[in-house]
């Protein structure tokens, strides 16, 4: 009994002990699976961030040296019955106004009017660029034209900072101005560089304020060089680029991988005034050129000049009909002109400059309107297949065609009309005018400049508009206006008789008219 109890009590125990065995066994061998899961997981290589310095900064390093000398300009203007007019270029020597152009490729002026005539409105124009420590800053003509005050905002100023500016001169003719900032510090100015250094399908950067949004950078390429994108405007040749250019990029500078500005961004080429992939920058040869005038003591760009009209478009036929092999044919003189003078006529076809030869009329421009008023040139040209030589003395080109149409003459001599009652300078019709103009030769007046705030304003004339008529009665001279003019009289009603400025013969007139006060 003993012993069954003994054999009992061992077979009890044996069992107790293979239970424990079975189970360390088993929690061995969960442990291990669980651990063999979390070697498995750790076996992952965890992913590492490349350094910054491995990718190309070139961009980055270039928006940070030229960012501190771009500037946003903004404006105030009083604004008083405004109504934007037509125009458009011509195929000439002295050209085309610019302010429809532009107008058009930017939308005009922007900003808010307030209510009534002679609102004040603030308007966020475009930007510009520092190119003198001394305060000296490169801009759009017209970023600052016609603006009563002019404010310069630095990267560095605190929100709502702002700098009054002064101009320092603007010429029309590239629609470039310079503008200064007095301040008791240097400022950070852009280096300048070579613009014909530049080749199709280089990088640039085009630095700016595009919609107010200053600080901006867009890369692209040069697009194409040497692009003429307004007819007759023999001092305005663009690099085109595909860098983003929108309204308030206007004055901002076009930088090379160097950080150097070899352009000031001026247009764009768009149908909704926003970017696609056309923008035109001014070479900063062209820029150097007319800022070093617009400083010099008489803060204006001087031009010589001939007096000679020509197509501005390489015709084969002109040359064969005229035999006039390479040059720039004649197609017009202008009265009292020195080619006139000098007994130069239409059809004959300049060759050289100073034993020089010239076969673009882009080069004989550029030639003569580098030469200085009173100095006197040879030319070369053809007549009838015959070679002739002849001196002219070259003229003051603002001078020469300062009743051209729109043109503005910046600096006006006594001689000069003065402003009528109704606020509206006008001279007679040229017959070079007419012929270009298809029109009769002796009819009508041309508005060469228009007061603000006068009646002729009210009324909406505009420069370069040609009256024909006032209440009924032809006005063919300067003194036929004045003379009905001044029998005129307060409260009196007035209609004018006007084709508009760039508008065809086949387009019509219009009638302008109001009560004078």
């Amino acid at each position: 009994m003993w012993m069954r109890m003994k054999a009992h009590r061992w077979a009890y125990t044996l069992s107790i002990l293979v239970t424990l065995s079975v189970g360390i066994l088993i929690g061995t061998v969960v442990s291990y699976g669980v651990k063999g899961k979390e070697e498995q997981k750790s076996e992952a290589t965890p992913l590492t961030l490349p350094s910054p310095q491995q990718m190309s900064n070139a961009f980055s390093q270039i928006a940070k040296q030229l960012e501190p000398s771009v500037v946003n300009i903004n404006t105030e203007s009083t604004i008083k019955n405004v109504h934007r007019r037509r125009g458009g270029g011509q195929d000439d020597e002295d050209g085309g106004g610019m302010d429809d152009f532009f107008n058009h490729f930017f939308g005009g002026p922007g900003g808010q009017a307030g209510p009534g005539d002679g609102a004040i409105r603030e308007r966020s124009l475009g930007s510009g660029v520092i190119v003198d420590s001394k305060g000296f800053i490169v801009t759009n003509r017209h970023v600052v034209e016609k603006a009563d005050r002019i404010r310069v905002r630095f990267e560095d100023d605190p929100p709502g900072v702002q700098h009054d500016a002064k101009v320092i001169g603007t010429d029309r003719e590239t629609d470039l101005a310079v503008i200064k900032v007095d301040l008791d510090r240097a400022l950070p100015a852009a280096k300048m560089g070579n613009s014909d250094s530049m080749q199709v399908g280089d990088w640039v950067l085009a630095v700016g304020s595009p919609f107010g949004l200053s600080e901006t950078v867009t890369a692209g390429i040069v697009s194409a060089k040497g692009r003429d994108i307004v007819p007759g405007r023999q001092f305005q040749t663009f690099i085109q680029t595909d860098a983003a250019i929108n309204p308030g990029n206007s004055g901002g500078p076009l930088v090379n991988m160097n950080g150097e500005v070899i352009g000031i961004n001026t247009a764009i080429l768009s149908e909704t005034n926003a970017y696609a992939g056309v923008g035109f920058a001014l070479p900063s040869k062209t820029v150097v050129e007319v800022y070093n005038q617009l400083t010099g003591p008489e803060h204006k760009v001087t031009r010589g000049s001939i007096g000679i009209t020509f197509d501005a478009v390489e015709n084969p036929a002109i040359a064969r009909v005229y035999g006039s092999g390479s040059g720039i044919p004649i197609s017009s003189v202008v009265a009292g002109s020195p080619a006139d003078q000098a007994g130069l006529k239409v059809g004959d076809t300049i060759t050289n400059v100073d034993g020089k030869k010239v076969s673009k009329g882009t080069e004989l421009v550029a030639d003569i309107a580098s030469r200085k008023p009173g100095s006197k040139v040879t030319l070369g040209f053809l007549r009838n297949g015959k070679s002739q030589e002849t001196s002219v003395t070259i003229a003051d080109r603002a001078k020469l065609f300062a009743a051209r149409l729109g043109e503005e003459q910046d600096n006006e001599d006594d001689s000069t009309p003065k402003p009528s009652k109704f606020g509206v300078t006008v001279r007679k019709v040229t017959p070079e005018m007419a012929d270009r103009l298809d029109m009769p030769a002796g009819k009508g007046v041309i508005v060469q400049d228009v007061k603000p705030g006068s009646f002729a304003e009210d009324v909406n004339l505009a420069r370069g508009d040609i009256i024909l008529e006032v209440n009924k009665q032809p006005v063919n001279s300067e003194e036929e206006f004045a003379k009905i003019e001044s029998s005129l009289k307060s409260g009196q009603d007035v209609v004018f008789l006007v084709r508009q400025r760039g508008s065809s013969a086949q387009d019509g007139t219009i009638f302008d008219a109001g009560t004078l006060p």
